[in-house]
């Protein structure tokens, strides 16, 4: 089995509903993203896959999110959101785009709000 591994950044405001403390006011970060795609299949160039097209898919979901009020956004209006739940609506929207790699699946999306503090999700 093979993981590979892809990170990228975004930026983006947002306030942690019902938090007792500075996180409840408007506020920002500029979030690191690692996705961990997992392969046991290797191509004819023993690639898992190229990590151009994983780049490629992790930015589109970014581009949902990157200098936004994330808010806004319905994911958000329905769960705080918090570094935990980034890490959870990259992993729902970038698992269906990387159905289409035969025996590779997203495996976990680690996001970091600040260097010394990030959360994973993964199923």
């Amino acid at each position: 089995m093979y993981e590979l591994m892809v990170e990228d950044y975004f930026s983006g405001a947002h306030n942690l509903r019902e938090y007792n403390g500075n996180c409840e006011k408007l506020h920002g970060h500029n979030w690191k993203i690692r996705i961990v795609v997992c392969t046991d299949t290797l191509d004819s160039l023993d690639i898992g896959i190229d990590f151009r097209d994983l780049k490629r898919h992790l930015k589109e979901v970014l581009d949902l999110m990157d200098h936004k009020y994330l808010n806004e956004l319905d994911f958000f209006k329905k769960n705080n959101p918090t570094t935990e739940n980034i890490s959870k609506f990259i992993y729902t929207n970038l698992k269906d785009k990387l159905k289409k790699y035969k025996n590779s699946s997203l495996k976990k999306v680690i996001s970091w709000e600040e260097v010394d503090a990030g959360a994973a999700y993964y199923e």
